[in-house]
C-alpha cells in the first residue's frame, strides 16, 4: 500500500492546472460512485488528477492505476478495504478494464462502505459497457470526447472562449467571429491546425510524432482493448484495420454493405458488428437515418471516424474537403450532446428539426431550401451572414 501511496503523491505534484476540460465542471464529484468513460488518448487520467489536486482532499482520497504490479499479488476489494480503514474516503481507480472481475469489487466497495466514493475511468468503452450492466443503479456515468477547437485554444495558446450553445450560434454568429478575431487575427489558420493535429491532449508532447502515436492508439484498441471485452480472432483485428483504412479514403463515405463486405473479405452480418464495435471504440461514426432504429442490423447511411486527425493518420491519398468538414461537424456537434441523424436531403438533422448543410465557403442552401429551419455551415469562412455560419463555431460548443 505505501508504493501506492507514493506514486499517487508522485503523480499529483506533476499535474498542472492551467487548463482542464469542460467535463470537469458537469461532473458531480460528490456522487457516491462515478465512472468516466472514453478513447483512448482523451486525458481521463489527468481529469481526475487534476480535481484530486485542485480540491486538495488530503490523505482521504487515493488514485491508483489497476495496471500497477501491486495488483498481481494484491486485490483491489482488500486494498481498498485498507485505505478505508486507515480513513480514506475517496477512492480514485484508473485503467480498471485491466483488473479481472474489477466491476464486482467495485460493486462490493459500494455496497460494504456506504460513506466511501469511488471515482474509476478505463480506456475499453466496450467493457466498461460491457460490466455497466451490473453498476447502472449505483454508478453516474460520463464520456470524456476528445478536444473541441476551443478546448485546443485554451491548451495550446492559453487563450479562453466561453462555450456557446448551438441554440446562441445561428442567432448570433456574426458577433461571435467579429468577437474571436478580435484575438484570433486568422480563426481558419488555427482551425486547420486543430484538424491536423488538435483532438487529442498528447500534442502537447510534441508534433513530430503526433500521427506516429495516433496509429499506436489505434493498434493498442483493436489489438488489446477489444479482444479483451469481445471474442475477436486476429483475422478480424486485421480486417478491423483495413476497415478503417477503406473508411478514411472515403468521399465521404455512403456505404453498401454488401461490396464493403466483399471488399474486406467478411459477411453482411459481420460488417455490421465490426461497424458496432468501431463506434463503441469511439473509432468511427455511424449516422443512420431518422427513419429507422439504431439496431445493429440497420446499416448507417453515412460512416465517418470519429475526428479528423484520424483521417490525416490513416489516408495515404490527402484530405478529401468534403470528409473533413463532415466529420468535424459530427464530431463537435456529437461530442456536445446533439442528437444527428441522416435526412433524406441534406447532411445532417439535428433533434430532428434542424436541416443543416456542410460545404465550403460558396456553399448554398438549394438542396435544403425547402425546410423552413435550416442552416449552412462554410469552410473557408471567417465572418458569415444570415444562414451562411462560418464552420469552425461548431468548435465552441463545449
Amino acid at each position: 500500500m505505501k508504493q501506492l501511496v507514493r506514486r499517487y503523491q508522485n503523480l499529483l505534484s506533476g499535474v498542472q492546472l492551467d487548463f482542464e476540460r469542460a467535463l470537469s465542471t458537469k461532473i458531480n464529484w460528490q456522487a457516491r460512485a462515478i465512472g468516466i468513460k472514453g478513447a483512448r488518448g482523451t486525458g481521463k487520467s489527468t481529469l481526475m488528477l487534476q480535481h484530486l489536486k485542485s480540491s486538495d482532499y488530503g490523505e482521504k482520497a487515493i488514485y491508483f492505476s489497476l495496471d500497477d504490479l501491486y495488483f498481481k499479488n494484491n486485490t483491489l476489494l482488500e486494498t481498498g478495504e485498507t485505505f478505508y480503514q486507515a480513513g480514506g474516503r475517496k477512492l480514485f481507480l484508473d485503467e480498471v478494464h485491466k483488473y479481472p472481475d474489477w466491476h464486482r469489487e467495485i460493486k462490493n466497495l459500494y455496497d460494504f462502505y456506504p460513506d466511501l466514493q469511488i471515482a474509476f475511468s478505463g480506456s475499453s468503452i466496450l467493457e466498461l459497457q460491457k460490466s455497466s450492466v451490473d453498476l447502472s443503479r449505483r454508478v453516474l456515468f460520463y464520456e470524456l470526447s476528445a478536444l473541441s477547437f476551443r478546448e485546443f485554444l485554451h491548451l495550446n495558446y492559453n487563450w479562453t472562449f466561453p462555450i456557446y450553445t448551438f441554440e446562441h450560434i445561428p442567432k448570433n454568429h456574426v458577433e461571435i467571429a467579429r468577437g474571436l478575431k478580435q484575438t484570433l487575427e486568422s480563426p481558419l489558420k488555427f482551425f486547420q491546425e486543430f484538424l491536423t493535429y488538435g483532438s487529442y491532449p498528447f500534442f502537447k508532447e510534441g508534433l513530430d510524432d503526433y500521427s506516429f502515436r495516433l496509429q499506436q492508439i489505434i493498434n493498442i484498441i483493436i489489438d488489446y482493448d477489444l479482444p479483451e471485452a469481445k471474442d475477436i480472432s486476429v483475422n478480424t483485428q486485421n480486417k478491423l484495420k483495413k476497415l478503417l483504412y477503406v473508411i478514411s479514403e472515403s468521399v465521404p463515405f455512403t456505404p453498401n454493405i454488401s461490396k464493403l463486405a466483399a471488399q474486406i473479405e467478411t459477411t453482411r452480418p459481420i460488417l455490421l458488428e465490426m461497424l458496432h464495435v468501431l463506434e463503441v471504440a469511439r473509432l468511427i461514426r455511424n449516422l443512420r437515418s431518422s427513419t429507422k432504429g439504431i439496431s445493429l442490423m440497420n446499416k448507417p447511411e453515412k460512416i465517418l471516424l470519429s475526428n479528423a486527425n484520424l483521417i490525416k493518420s490513416l489516408s495515404e491519398k490527402g484530405w478529401n474537403s468534403g470528409n473533413i468538414r463532415e466529420t468535424f461537424a459530427l464530431d463537435q456537434l456529437q461530442n456536445s450532446g446533439t442528437e444527428v441523424t441522416h435526412p433524406a436531403k441534406g447532411d445532417f438533422l439535428l433533434n430532428g428539426e434542424i436541416l443543416l448543410e456542410i460545404g465550403g465557403k460558396n456553399k448554398t442552401p438549394t438542396q435544403i431550401i425547402h425546410h423552413e429551419n435550416h442552416l449552412v455551415f462554410s469552410d473557408e469562412l471567417e465572418i458569415g451572414w444570415g444562414k451562411q455560419i462560418p464552420l469552425y463555431l461548431l468548435g465552441f460548443l463545449y
